[in-house]
């Protein structure tokens, strides 16, 4: 059965890689790998590090492009893959465009996709932007619903997804974070081991503008409170992060701006830190399982387990919250004990193994 799995950016690759992995050491699967290349380095640095190559990159990456653009040159170019390929399945990842518009272009070509990470919502389509759109459009046309928990699959039912489509796995990030935090990794920038390390990752679109300018207002005030503390921040590329992120930080002398860090230095960052910012969502499932307290520079989240459990906080861009709560776990050992529980609702390793095994069945049954 071929089976062709589609990567476009950096944590798709670390989602998908897992699954990739567990696909190659299967007798019945023919396995493809597509990488549409919407983030072009933080993409292939991630491949070489989990040693996949892809059969096919459509090296989609332009600087600015709109989303417009990005839509219509993907479904384009997707329509000449599938049309080649003819895949018996496509496995997609997330909620980034390439996920949106490969389901769109399998709906057109009658081929059934498994979503990997089905079912995250925020119940409110402009945030995150366009992600959340992205995903339901990708859960109305997938097949097969791999929910990395049980809030997932619950959104998914009361969207109207079948039960018998949807299989509670955990999250695939989990498996990869598993394969790499035990090795020993070179975060490769000296850092002052006497510090606490505060770590920064900030990019989404929905804080371009003024909210990320609060964002790094915020962190300016924190580092020039804490002489003592060191911040780390690997800083996005795009124009829109960057330029703001060095207008307000350089200077600093306990602030670190860097480019953006591969997988497996990023991992060490992670666990060198003492607490972390971000507005990633996989840093939301991966820091809580090394028992670093998250706190979440967004107002709305789609991963609510993480902070019913009390290892991640919401405090938006704002800069009043951002700066109290970090002060907080700087200041306060019981409340940062409070949040460093070491455990993470995301999973236990085993997702990979467990979409597998849904395809296994489904697939040499039809």
């Amino acid at each position: 059965m071929k089976c062709l799995c589609v990567i476009g950016t950096r944590p798709e690759a670390i989602k998908m890689a897992p699954v990739i992995l567990a696909l190659k050491r299967e007798s019945w699967a023919n396995v493809r790998v597509l990488a549409t290349a919407q983030h072009r380095h933080m993409l292939d640095q991630v491949n070489r590090f989990f040693g996949i190559e892809p059969d096919i990159d459509l090296n989609i990456m332009r600087p600015n492009q709109a989303l417009t653009t990005l839509t219509a040159r993907l479904l384009l170019e997707l329509d000449g893959v599938l049309s080649a390929e003819k895949p018996d399945t496509v496995l997609i990842q997330g909620d980034t465009t390439t996920v949106m518009t490969v389901a769109l272009a399998c709906f057109y070509h009658r081929i059934p996709v498994g979503h990997v990470e089905a079912g995250l919502r925020t119940w409110d389509m402009q945030n995150p932007f366009p992600e959340e759109a992205n995903r339901i459009i990708a859960g109305k046309l997938a097949r097969w619903h791999f929910a990395p928990t049980d809030g997932a699959r619950h959104n998914l039912l009361k969207e109207g997804v079948l039960d018998a489509a949807i299989k509670v796995t955990g999250n695939t990030v989990i498996d990869a974070l598993l394969m790499t935090a035990d090795r020993d990794l070179d975060l490769g920038i000296d850092l002052d081991s006497n510090r606490r390390l505060v770590l920064v990752t900030s990019h989404r679109r929905e804080n371009f503008g003024e909210p990320f300018r609060t964002i790094c207002q915020a962190l300016r005030a924190l580092a020039k409170k804490n002489s003592d503390v060191q911040f780390l921040y690997p800083v996005h590329p795009n124009p829109n992060v960057k330029d703001v992120a060095h207008e307000f930080l350089d200077g600093l002398e306990n602030f670190t701006l860097c480019p953006p860090l591969d997988y497996a230095p990023f991992i060490a960052a992670m666990k060198r830190s003492y607490i972390i910012l971000t507005d990633s969502g996989g840093v939301q499932e991966e820091a809580p399982a090394l028992g670093k307290p998250v706190l979440v520079l967004r107002d709305e989240t789609e991963r609510p387990e993480a902070v019913d459990m009390g290892v991640v906080k919401l405090v938006g861009p704002n800069y009043e919250r951002i700066v109290y709560e970090a002060q907080r776990l700087l200041d306060d050992d019981a409340v940062y004990r409070s949040m460093a529980l070491g455990a993470s609702p995301y999973g236990d390793g085993k997702a990979a193994e467990r979409i597998v095994d849904t395809l296994r069945r489904d697939l040499l049954i039809a």
